[in-house]
């Protein structure tokens, strides 16, 4: 029989993955009590996902852990992330991208952080340390969640622990499935996985390289892509004491990999006969699923528990964490009575069209993979395998080039048919994977300047609701900015800031940004309903906070 806990946890998170990290974190930093429950103890399995992307870096920046991560680095954050496209590892180079992903050291104009190459268990433990750093915050592993009944105000919910073999019963006021992409808690809310599955077949094996690194002569790279037609492959660096990682794609049904068979794949895929040690070896099938639905009443799904796509532009990390931001600030406002019921509902409306868009971009770099590339002679010594390997790299160098370069995917992303976000008629730059451009337009992310002190200008936003003010300060407009915040329960920080970067790229005279760094309004004065404004961006409903106006009388 369960025992009940003490209802002291305002959320329960199911999952302790990046998604389910990055909401505790979320949630604990704004003081929101919540515990995370992990069936398994997160030790010792294999990554596929290694890339943590600009934005993400971002967020990380906002909590104060990219610093962190970046010490975490087991190749070294300097490493360079270069693609190499090769025959063999020990054959010829056929093309090469430099600073993939854009991890590259250095101060970039367009945004706060660089990204970084490293693997998913280092970022866990990163981000697991810091969430247990934060009071109300409980992460329990080795517990399963068993079964969950939904009523009008609460979620109960039965919990394993695997290791006492103890069965209790917790109470909340919400619920998060981040359990991946076997997720018992959609199954538990009816929603299904819709979409194309079984893309391709492929094998993620980890193995022991002693002199890998330098057996061959193409220079560090974080990936090598193997184009041959014997074993087509990706194979990079993953940790210290030689660990490398070795994934053989679109296998026939058929094939599978003893030890014994891995070792041998390896050699011949790479040329290179070394005694490797293999370390774990297991199946994954690249798919293109999104959930129906992501929410029932009090129950929500984030990460791979509502989409997955093929890990081709490293997405998987990037948009499970920022599910768990945009989840997790909302959820915040509303317990703590500063948004409206309305507010949640915004969750799937912002995030599904997102995951849409990226999703397609992943399967559309699933198209295009090694095997593409085949051609006879391509290994061939002399004028005629050098003619054939020129126009491979070529064609490499155009059709892969938006895989590695997505900053329009990671930064340009947008919630414009979002409710809570108030368009001004502005049309914001055009969509382009590759290419991002810095817009104020409502629903993007606030563009990212460097100050002259040399902070960035996110390092200086508050913790909720921010209003950037150009133009100068005013007594008038701070004590309408603080009547306004207090009389709306909205929080809000005023910024004012007149330095020529910030005055390059935010041409309106407010701009008012929401906890995540999204732009939820922007205009040339502060209206005289700024309540209805700001009750509007956290979801009251027209009837309890109608916007009749933005501007008018007693504007500043």
């Amino acid at each position: 029989m369960s025992k009940a806990e003490p209802a002291e946890h305002r959320v329960l998170i199911v999952g302790a993955g990046p998604a389910g990290l990055a909401l505790a974190i979320e949630l604990g930093h704004r003081n929101i009590p919540c515990l995370v429950v992990e069936r398994n103890d997160r030790v010792g399995h294999a990554p596929r996902a290694k890339t943590t992307h600009v934005r993400t870096r971002e967020h990380l920046r906002r909590w104060g852990i990219a610093d962190q991560l970046a010490a975490a680095s087991p190749l070294g954050v300097d490493y360079p992330s270069d693609i190499g496209f090769v025959t063999r590892l020990g054959g010829h180079l056929l093309s090469r991208f430099e600073n993939a992903f854009n991890c590259a050291l250095g101060k970039s104009p367009l945004y706060a952080e660089h990204a970084q190459w490293i693997p998913q268990y280092a970022l866990e433990q990163v981000l697991r340390q810091h969430a247990q750093s934060l009071p109300g915050v409980d992460i329990r592993f080795n517990s399963r969640h068993q079964g969950l009944e939904q009523h009008a105000d609460r979620v109960a919910s039965r919990i394993l622990d695997t290791a006492a073999q103890r069965e209790y019963t917790i109470e909340t006021d919400y619920l998060v499935g981040a359990d991946g992409s076997r997720s018992g808690i959609r199954e538990a809310i009816g929603a299904t996985m819709q979409g194309q599955g079984k893309l391709s077949r492929n094998y993620n094996i980890i193995f022991r390289a002693p002199g890998l690194a330098q057996a061959h002569t193409h220079g560090p790279c974080v990936m090598y892509w193997q184009v041959n037609p014997e074993i087509p492959s990706v194979i990079g660096p993953m940790d210290r004491d030689d660990i490398w990682y070795f994934a053989p794609l679109k296998l026939p049904q058929d094939v599978t990999y003893t030890d014994e068979q891995a070792v041998d794949a390896i050699r011949r895929a790479t040329g290179i006969d070394l005694p490797y040690e293999i370390l774990s070896s297991d199946e994954w099938v690249a798919s293109s699923l999104i959930a129906d639905k992501y929410r029932d009443r009090r129950v929500f799904l984030a990460g791979d528990a509502c989409h997955l796509h093929p890990p081709f532009g490293g997405f998987g990390m990037f948009l499970g964490m920022l599910d768990a931001i945009d989840i997790g600030w909302k959820m915040a406002a509303v317990l703590k009575d500063q948004g409206g019921a309305g507010l949640l509902d915004t969750y799937e409306l912002e995030r599904k069209p997102v995951h849409e868009y990226v999703v397609a971009q992943a399967v559309s770099n699933h198209r295009v993979l090694t095997d593409a590339f085949v051609r006879p002679e391509l290994e061939a010594v002399g004028t005629a395998g050098d003619r054939v390997r020129a126009e491979v790299g070529a064609q490499i160098q155009q059709l892969k080039a938006a895989e590695f370069n997505s900053l329009g995917v990671v930064l340009g992303y947008r919630y414009d048919h979002s409710p809570v976000v108030l368009h001004d008629g502005e049309e914001p730059p055009p969509a382009s994977p590759t290419r991002y451009v810095p817009s104020t337009c409502p629903g993007g992310r606030a563009p990212h300047a460097w100050l002259a002190d040399g902070s960035a200008l996110f390092d200086h936003f508050g913790p909720d609701f921010t209003l950037l003010a150009t133009g100068g300060r005013s007594t008038e407009l701070e004590s309408r900015v603080r009547r306004d915040s207090h009389q709306a329960a909205v929080p809000v920080s005023l910024l004012v800031l007149d330095e020529p970067p910030v005055l390059e790229l935010y041409t309106k005279r407010f701009t008012l940004i929401r906890p995540d760094q999204h732009i939820a309004w922007r205009g040339d004065e502060w209206p005289a309903d700024a309540q209805s404004l700001l009750g509007r961006v956290v979801g009251r409903s027209p009837a309890d906070c109608p916007l009749e106006s933005l501007a008018g009388s007693g504007s500043v």
